[in-house]
């Protein structure tokens, strides 16, 4: 476990709180809104193919309590998949630790790093598992944090009715609440339970395979061949066996394939959003599971990847690998294109 010392401590803004509440009830103002300018980077790639990335610029306008503090940290997120949830909870600590390697003691430039975290529902440090930045170690702790954090709902965990509302916005934290008067909170325990249950239950799609939606098999064995090779697995690790579940036969020792080792990785400056989170640093993040990855578009509406939703294709967010993961980007780019067409063709089909 990593120490004390570890931890990179961080505060909310004392008036908007930790996250930007762009919505609001009437009678209470929305705390402001989020803008975005793009600036075009063209990328060439081996064969003359040519891919611009768009780099991202946030500001907030309109606030409405008054000026940001000017130590702010903005970090936008799209939110994660919740499919295999449970069966990445499932994945026994001791194989995700056995992965870390901090100080890169086999020189092979990945030092991938565990974010450990205290857990509000064990009282103790674990490891963080979920989030874009691993700063969750459970599904329950995940699901009432959104319930505080995006819905202003009190649960067991989290028990202020007042969610991010901060004592400066006055409006918001004297508002009527649901909580019920025998416990306390607007969601009980057992409602709680019951959302963790849904979200540790969501399946993880089948593989589409030749017979279905015209995919190729021999490119997508090619692709997956040269994405072996390339040393994307160096973090997308492939799979892993859960571990034995008490009560939960269907998800115990299940072969399991979701392409992450669920450590903190730097990816360098371009993906930096210099916000820190437990331990993991402005540059670190979590390695996203790749299970599901073709479905997007179908799932969300449009296909939009990374953290902040910045790529705007599979291609695009491999683009933006550094840090860690620039050697391997690097063997993308310099790939020849049917090479790195195969790439794409077996992550959609994941």
């Amino acid at each position: 476990m990593q120490e004390i010392s570890d931890w990179i401590a961080t505060r909310n803004d004392p008036t908007y709180g930790g996250q930007l509440q762009n919505f609001s009830l009437p009678g209470i103002p929305a705390e402001g809104q989020m803008h975005t300018d793009w600036t075009e980077m063209p990328v060439a790639l081996a064969g003359g193919e040519v891919v611009n990335l768009r780099a991202p610029i946030y500001s907030i306008s309109n606030p409405a309590y008054g000026p940001l503090d000017p130590d702010l940290m903005i970090s936008p997120r799209v939110a994660p998949q919740m499919i295999g949830l449970g069966l990445m909870e499932a994945i026994p600590a001791k194989d995700i630790l056995a992965l870390a390697d901090p100080d890169d003691a086999d020189g092979d430039g990945i030092s991938g790093r565990p974010n450990i975290v205290m857990s509000a529902e064990f009282g103790k440090p674990m490891l963080g598992r979920f989030g874009h930045k691993a700063g969750m170690p459970t599904i329950k702790e995940q699901s009432a944090a959104a319930f505080s954090g995006d819905m202003g709902l009190s649960t067991p965990l989290h028990p202020s009715s007042a969610g991010d509302c901060t004592q400066a916005e006055s409006a918001c934290s004297s508002a009527p609440n649901g909580a019920d008067p025998t416990t306390g909170v607007e969601v009980s325990a057992e409602s709680l339970d019951l959302v963790t249950f849904y979200a540790r239950n969501l399946g993880v799609p089948e593989r589409r395979g030749p017979e279905r939606r015209g995919f190729d098999a021999p490119e997508v064995l090619r692709g997956k061949e040269i994405f072996y090779t390339s040393g994307c697995i160096a973090c997308h690790t492939p799979k892993f066996v859960t571990g034995r579940m008490q009560g939960d036969v269907a998800q115990s020792f299940q072969l399991v394939w979701p392409y992450s080792d669920m450590l903190l990785h730097d990816m360098g400056d371009g993906l930096a959003d210099h916000r820190p989170e437990g331990r993991a640093t402005g540059s670190e993040w979590r390695t996203a599971p790749l299970w599901g990855i073709g479905l997007t578009a179908q799932v969300s509406g449009q296909a939009t990847f990374l953290h902040d939703g910045r790529a705007r294709s599979i291609l695009e967010a491999v683009l933006w690998h550094g840090g860690e993961a620039q050697a391997a980007r690097d063997r993308i780019v310099n790939l020849p294109k049917a090479d790195r067409d195969a790439i794409i063709h077996f992550l959609e089909s994941l």
